[in-house]
């Protein structure tokens, strides 16, 4: 018997009504806000976000030669590191669902681009050593479907990098987080050529983070779809790195 969808949130009605509705808005968001989105992901991590993400890649076991898939690669940030690491001797490709998304990874990185969503990836069994998602847990429509998704592409021993934003567990820190988070960047992205747009889709970038399922919830999913060595770690307080092998 198939388990039942596990949704990384319920339906926000401000932006859709139903999982009919989501793909469809969520698309619409980050493809009007997508001219907006690199600055500030530069804005929100203080100009560390490249490094960090290059960083998780390598302790995770990404080196030359390897070949990585970089699920909902939005503007490219992940996609950058990954493709640097891998080197000419590896590959890296990008899939987003989002046209403008990827028209802005592919004016800053060369790597190949797929449009796809990370719940149906279009590539064989045992095609990737590393698949990595940088901050788009939340834009999914199923987290066990996204994982098994995982899994079948990996090859043996193949690896899972998923980073996400987490409510910090001390209360002043979240409440500290809710304000930038819910407040300030909205203010600083409305400031753009695109700001209303810009600002629209970190509302929600907002929302979708207070009201995402628990770390052990997306732990759960991961086991859910055979993947092993499912663990957290987690960096200054509100980065989540969700890891996990084949």
């Amino acid at each position: 018997m198939s388990l039942e969808p596990v949704r990384p949130h319920p339906t926000l009605e401000r932006y859709f009504h139903s999982e009919e509705e989501r793909a469809g808005a969520v698309r619409h968001l980050f493809d009007d806000g997508a001219a907006s989105y690199e600055w500030i992901c530069r804005v929100m991590s203080f100009g560390t976000g490249e490094w960090y993400r290059g960083r998780v890649l390598r302790e995770a076991g990404l080196r030359e030669g390897s070949r990585l898939l970089d699920v909902a690669t939005g503007t490219g940030i992940v996609l950058r590191s990954g493709h640097a690491i891998c080197g000419p001797t590896g590959h890296a490709i990008g899939l987003d669902p989002s046209p403008g998304m990827l028209a802005e990874c592919g004016s800053a990185c060369d790597a190949p681009l797929v449009r796809a969503f990370g719940e149906r990836l279009p590539f064989a069994d045992a095609s990737f050593d590393m698949v990595s998602m940088g901050y788009a847990l939340r834009h999914v429509a199923d987290l066990r479907l996204l994982f098994a998704e995982y899994h079948r592409v990996l090859v043996p021993g193949g690896r899972v990098v998923v980073l996400e934003l987490t409510q910090p567990q001390n209360s002043a820190a979240r409440w500290l987080n809710k304000v930038y988070m819910r407040s300030i960047v909205p203010r600083l992205a409305a400031i753009g050529s695109n700001g209303k747009a810009a600002r629209v889709m970190m509302e929600y970038f907002w929302d979708t983070i207070e009201q995402c399922v628990p770390p052990e919830t997306i732990l759960q999913a991961l086991r859910d779809s055979g993947l092993s060595d499912c663990r957290r770690r987690v960096t200054g307080a509100v980065l989540s790195e969700y890891l996990a092998r084949k």
